[in-house]
């Protein structure tokens, strides 16, 4: 079933499984504010019974970033160009980025486990799109790198945050300085991939991860998930608290003593 199908995303839903698909293989799924309103209405449109989403880019590269377009004086059609953008109030701008950024920020609730299925180019915006996932399979072609400072602006659509989780500050500080390509290989052995396979295995070992990650009951890996994401806020203390408050609240659902 097609839930969106416009400005560069489709979504579909097969029983708990959604896809988001970038739909813009000419242009090696480059990324333009249009893109990222559709990204984040996906987001809002999942029926409640979805558990897993799938992120994939159509034809030979995951997402090669920014569209270009947005660098040239005119920018997009409707949409402010960069100049326009540095013109404008400190809150004019923060509010617009915050905007951007909403299309990266609904992948990691607590009621979905999202993977981000990657070949080929994974580059600035499209890195970050697939930092965003909770989990990443990637195709032994696929290369990722953060550009934005190369072009002399920083990664503000929210992967800073998981790529220092992932890979740590100084390893996280030499790829977004450098904006060099770390290929799959190093991704898998970094942290940055949960597993790489031949590109044409790509959609299978998705397929598999998926269908293992369902195999759990929903509540187990709801709880399981929100307790692993708060432990890197939490002391030792603190998640140990956690834990116990999450256990007790399985035992009553499971001895139907659940409020």
């Amino acid at each position: 079933m097609t839930l969106l199908d416009k400005d560069g995303v489709r979504l579909t839903v097969d029983d708990v499984i959604a896809t988001v698909t970038l739909a813009g293989p000419a242009k090696r799924n480059a990324q333009s504010p249009a893109m990222w309103r559709a990204l984040a209405e996906a987001g809002s449109l999942l029926p409640g019974n979805v558990r897993i989403v799938v992120l994939r880019g159509e034809g030979k590269s995951f997402s090669a970033g920014l569209d270009r377009q947005a660098f040239t004086p005119e920018g997009f059609d409707g949409e402010p160009s960069f100049l326009d953008m540095a013109r404008g109030t400190d809150g004019e701008l923060d509010a617009t980025i915050a905007e951007y950024q909403e299309a990266f920020t609904w992948w990691r609730r607590t009621d979905l486990v999202s993977i981000a299925a990657v070949q080929g180019h994974a580059i600035g915006a499209g890195f970050q799109l697939a930092l965003a996932c909770d989990l990443r399979v990637c195709a032994d072609d696929a290369q990722f790198a953060m550009r934005e400072t190369s072009l002399g602006l920083v990664p503000d659509l929210t992967g800073t945050h998981p790529l220092v989780s992932l890979v740590g500050y100084a390893r996280a500080l030499e790829i977004c300085a450098t904006g060099r390509y770390v290929h799959a290989d190093e991704a898998e052995r970094i942290g940055l991939a949960n597993l790489v396979v031949p590109a044409a295995d790509l959609e299978g070992a998705v397929a598999d991860l998926a269908a293992a990650l369902v195999a759990a009951p929903r509540d187990a890996v709801i709880e399981t998930k929100a307790l692993l994401a708060g432990a890197v806020s939490r002391t030792y203390e603190e998640q140990r608290a956690a834990e116990r408050a999450a256990q007790a609240r399985r035992l009553r659902d499971l001895a139907g003593l659940g409020e």
